[in-house]
């Protein structure tokens, strides 16, 4: 990776619409032209679009919500799509399934988190759910991106990926 050449990262869910939004919303915020973040599904529903909790909790963050949608990991496995360096899976279920072929064949690891759109409770305690996760994900993701150069490379980015997993 050079100064120039963003790192592309996946973020993968089972319907894209939450925990992936989160990550993908933040790691392009707090990734300052280091970091491009995607995220997709496994299989999100007919007509999926983003949990409107999820936008509520980046919006409220002072976090972007631009171009933000729900979309199918094939989008990611076509030729012409951006080639990706990681890929990280945020729900165990995603994590296993038998993924698309990534062009390029990029490091993988699994971060997972519990779902907030499942949480229970009133709407101002599911959306402490979702702020909850948007915090786990930013613990995460600030050691990830102040990671050295050295550490990004192709077989240390898989590692120090996966050893974050248990942070």
């Amino acid at each position: 990776m050079t100064k120039t050449t963003p790192l592309n990262v996946l973020f993968l869910c089972t319907h894209n619409s939450a925990r992936s939004i989160l990550a993908e919303a933040l790691l392009n915020h707090l990734g300052k032209g280091r970091f491009k973040a995607y995220s997709a599904g496994s299989s999100p529903r007919d007509n999926q679009v983003p949990n409107p909790m999820a936008l509520r909790t980046l919006e409220k963050a002072g976090i972007s919500t631009e171009g933000l949608s729900s979309k199918s990991w094939d989008v990611f496995a076509t030729p012409d799509a951006p080639h990706m360096d990681l890929v990280i899976t945020v729900c165990d279920n995603a994590a296993g399934e038998v993924c698309p072929y990534w062009p390029g064949q990029p490091a993988t690891a699994h971060w997972g988190y519990a779902d907030p759109s499942e949480a229970a409770g009133d709407d101002d305690q599911r959306l402490e759910a979702f702020r909850q996760t948007l915090h786990l994900i930013h613990r995460r993701l600030e050691i990830f991106i102040n990671l050295p150069l050295t550490s990004l490379d192709k077989m240390g980015l898989e590692k120090s990926a996966r050893e974050l997993a248990s942070k």
